[in-house]
């Protein structure tokens, strides 16, 4: 089976491609390499291009390659540009998109598993949150992933591309060979901010310490960014059988806070790691946690990898390998 990845050379996409080929897939990486890294890609096709400029090409990858089944990764992620820019946002995760699902339509591409987001909740009602919760996203770039969603629910009922979107919460973590991890610029996830600091030791921003959680600083899910390459493989034998359209969230069930993983970075590295306490940042919510059961018990999905120090020693391994991170 041929699986084309968008946004393959990026952080998540490129754990789907190891993840992938290690089950026995055959794949093609679509990326324009504004945010990923070749380097990245640990095996298969890969095709630098954009889904926004270069409709000709994508709809040519398809084709030539006999596509059968698609990934979708491609996206700008970052939450506080997104509200500076939203319309770079809706032009990257939304025009991009529409584009992709009309080449699947054209060259009869039937499947696709779609990297959505725990921002489409925006602030929860409850916690642990479950796929049922009101969608009000707080920021743009939640949004633009609603709408996406939403975007796949009716190319299924025009065109029968059956869907499935994984809504995660907080990836984190290396790839256990130690080849490929975490490099983004600018860095905007904790636990590689964290280590770095630990590296360059420098201090580690931690924006508000007064809320309604145990120790005042916000809590968060992580989860092993392999596990979430694994649920993508699950989802996708799910439509392989004939499995119809769905949503699941990803994450451990399991929060937190800034402050604890501060501290478990600190007996992982063996460094002492300062904290610059600075004021809250608009639209961070005090808890964010995930429920899982639904694709645990549809799937038979669970984390190989759920604790949290587990999760930190992996991305020390790959960031003290690899300082500068990918040379391309």
């Amino acid at each position: 089976m041929k699986i084309l990845i968008t946004g393959g050379a990026g952080y998540i996409g490129s754990h789907t491609v190891a993840e992938l080929l290690e089950n026995g897939y055959e794949t093609v990486t679509f990326d324009n390499l504004c945010k990923g890294h070749r380097d990245a890609v640990t095996g298969g096709g890969i095709v630098r291009g954009d889904l926004c400029s270069d409709r000709a090409l994508l709809d040519d990858t398809l084709k030539k390659n006999g596509i059968d089944a698609i990934v979708h990764f491609a996206a700008f992620s970052l939450v506080g540009e997104s509200m500076k820019e939203p319309g770079k946002y809706f032009e990257n995760n939304i025009t991009a998109g529409i584009n992709l699902m009309n080449a699947a339509a054209k060259n009869k591409v039937k499947k696709i598993i779609f990297s959505s987001t725990a921002a489409v909740y925006g602030e929860p009602e409850k916690v642990p949150i479950t796929e049922d919760n009101n969608t009000i996203p707080t920021n743009a770039y939640g949004e633009s992933k609603l709408l996406f969603e939403k975007l796949l629910n009716w190319y299924d009922y025009a065109y029968g591309i059956k869907y499935v979107s994984l809504r995660y919460f907080n990836a984190a973590g290396a790839h256990v060979s130690g080849k490929i991890g975490e490099d983004h610029s600018p860095e905007s996830h904790l636990i590689p901010i964290v280590l770095k600091a630990a590296i360059e030791a420098k201090e580690v921003p931690v924006f508000g310490t007064d809320y309604s959680t145990k120790d005042g600083t916000c809590v968060r899910d992580y989860i092993h960014v392999s596990d979430l390459a694994m649920a993508h493989v699950l989802a996708l034998k799910k439509l392989e059988k004939g499995g119809s359209s769905c949503i699941y969230n990803l994450g451990n069930g399991e929060g937190f806070s800034v402050r604890e993983v501060i501290e478990v970075a600190k007996k992982v590295t063996g460094c002492s790691i300062k904290q610059a306490v600075t004021q809250r940042r608009h639209g961070d919510p005090p808890a964010l946690i995930a429920s899982s059961e639904k694709i645990k018990k549809e799937l038979g999905w669970s984390p190989r990898h759920p604790g949290l120090e587990t999760i930190v020693e992996s991305a020390w391994k790959w960031h003290k390998n690899h300082p500068a991170g990918f040379t391309k």
